[in-house]
């Protein structure tokens, strides 16, 4: 079945009941005590926080559909979504495959040329746009020119270039529009992260959907009380198909506009969240927070909250050892997926393996795991080779990149290029980007295990170990550290802290500065090494 039936199954069994919350910190007044404030109170706050029953999501869905196709869109065409995160983000996602066409999730970080591209190589014929993008649109259109006549803006102050969507809705129908839909049809495309250059096109089915909303379901036991807290952006698979676990049992999703440590845990106690997906940053926030004295937990009606679970990054072990600490009622887990296996829940370590805390864990429901070297063949446990993985959510194709799938599909196996190894017990531990390995002297060394030890020092609020160019060794490990504020770290002090290190692993090079992440929480290091680099080699030829 196509994933739209989850929709319309709870437009009708729970009609009126809340689908969808909004909650926009921003919007409250500056002297509002929103911290202590009930629902209602703050509900009375315009902008602050909105909410849509099952059948308002389903209408506007419905009436999403109708426009799709009255535009000329047909079935199978593409439709690309550029809004932040708000309540008609899901409703147009939802509206757009009702109509038998093409979502198109598009990263709110895109510059102007970036937008250009992809609307290019996903062959989009129609843009669905916020007003955080107009000046973006603006310099693509007299960059680019235009590409399509269908731009349709989402909120107040329609810019001359666009039309209103939310004003041509109101003259839709609002019943379901007669198009047969099934497992087989093609149904999103999302871009990879871009951490290493222009993003590529993944294309996902209807069933590849569906399967990461019974994944989820499987893996935390979501029910229809439950209420998940959902911050990270929906145009990415992680977010969204994690509340796709709360869609398949009609469980209500809160949206959160901002990632303040103080914002999460006032929106938690307030809206009665039972799960919330968090970032490693965020996670690391809130912890500082709390440990600053900036948040007291005491304050706040946490007593719902039941899972936190993190992925989209190797997660540290002591970051999770102390969020234990703090909340030890809370159950914990590791979820590891791509975009290009819909998602988290491929491998999960599962809420009853806390004792393998470190894992990104065992293959997740419906799915298989294996650990393969450069041939692809199988390698003995405790060694170290590329993961890859098999099951119901993995991509069609990179669209319109037969080379690229073919690099990365093979025999039904998705070839992750992540390095792993597998414990004894069958535990995958994530050691690296196959890319990011450094090769120091004929070592191989995994930046991701000097990370985690570099983390276990208070002083540090985040660190990127990169590869720097080195005359005698080919490649030194480069520590790029982020310290928590009022704390003045050194260089000495950090060689100091290394020591326990073997010799060969430690940094070389300790640089202090900014760790840059995407949207996702990952590490930008290409980014690192373009800045560093050049420097670097400038560096050599001068000692030369």
């Amino acid at each position: 079945m196509p994933i739209t039936t989850f929709l319309e199954d709870n437009a009708r069994k729970y009609a009126d009941e809340i689908s969808l919350v909004e909650v926009n910190p921003a919007m409250m007044p500056s002297d509002f005590d929103w911290k202590e404030a009930d629902l209602v109170e703050t509900a009375r706050q315009p902008g602050y926080r909105k909410e849509m029953t099952w059948r308002e999501f389903d209408s506007m869905a419905n009436r999403v559909a109708h426009f799709v196709r009255a535009q000329g869109v047909p079935r199978g065409g593409k439709v690309a979504i550029l809004l932040m995160n708000s309540i008609e983000w899901l409703p147009v996602y939802f509206g757009v495959l009702k109509s038998g066409a093409i979502a198109v999730p598009m990263n709110f970080r895109y510059t102007a040329d970036e937008i250009a591209y992809c609307l290019k190589l996903s062959d989009a014929q129609m843009l669905i746009f916020g007003s955080e993008f107009i000046g973006r649109i603006q310099a693509m259109l007299s960059a680019n020119g235009r590409p399509f006549d269908e731009l349709w803006f989402v909120g107040d102050g329609c810019p001359l270039f666009a039309r209103s969507l939310l004003r041509r809705l109101n003259v839709e129908p609002s019943e379901k529009l007669p198009v047969e839909l099934n497992d087989e049809d093609d149904a999103a495309i999302y871009f990879s992260s871009g951490t290493t250059g222009f993003p590529k096109a993944i294309l996902h089915s209807h069933a590849s959907l569906v399967s990461s909303c019974v994944t989820e379901q499987a893996h935390h036991g979501q029910t229809h009380d439950d209420v998940f807290l959902c911050i990270p952006p929906l145009y990415h698979t992680g977010a969204k198909m994690h509340w796709f676990g709360s869609l398949i049992v009609g469980g209500r999703g809160v949206l959160l506009r901002g990632v303040r440590p103080d914002w999460i845990i006032s929106a938690a106690s307030r809206e009665k969240a039972s799960i919330i997906w968090l970032l490693v940053p965020w996670a690391q926030d809130i912890l500082d927070a709390i440990e600053r004295g900036d948040i007291r937990v005491e304050d706040y009606d946490l007593s719902a909250w039941r899972l936190m679970h993190i992925g989209a990054q190797p997660v540290p072990p002591s970051l999770i050892k102390r969020w234990l600490q703090v909340f030890p009622h809370h159950s914990y887990d590791t979820n590891y997926g791509l975009s290009e296996s819909i998602g988290p829940g491929a491998v999960h370590l599962g809420v009853e393996n806390l004792h393998k805390i470190g894992a990104i864990g065992i293959a997740g429901h419906g799915w298989q795991t294996d650990i393969v070297d450069e041939t692809g063949k199988s390698i003995e446990r405790g060694n170290v080779g590329e993961l890859i993985v098999k099951g119901p959510g993995v991509m069609r194709c990179y669209y319109n990149d037969p080379a690229a799938t073919a690099a990365s599909l093979k025999d039904g196996w998705l070839y992750t290029g992540d390095m792993a190894r597998e414990d004894e017990d069958g535990f995958i531990f994530l050691v690296d980007r196959k890319k990011d390995v450094i090769i120091t002297g004929g070592e191989n060394l995994y930046p991701v295990q000097i990370e985690d030890f570099l983390r276990g020092m208070n002083q540090i609020k985040d660190v990127a170990v990169i590869g720097l160019p080195d005359a005698r060794l080919g490649e030194i490990a480069a520590a790029i550290i982020e310290a928590k504020a009022g704390f003045d770290l050194t260089e000495a002090e950090v060689e100091a802290y290394c020591r326990d290190l073997p010799r060969y692993k430690r940094p070389r090079k300790i640089l202090f500065d900014t760790v840059p992440r995407n949207a996702t929480g990952k590490i930008e290091k290409p980014k690192l090494r373009e800045r560093y680099r050049a420097s670097r080699l400038v560096e050599e030829v001068t000692r030369g």
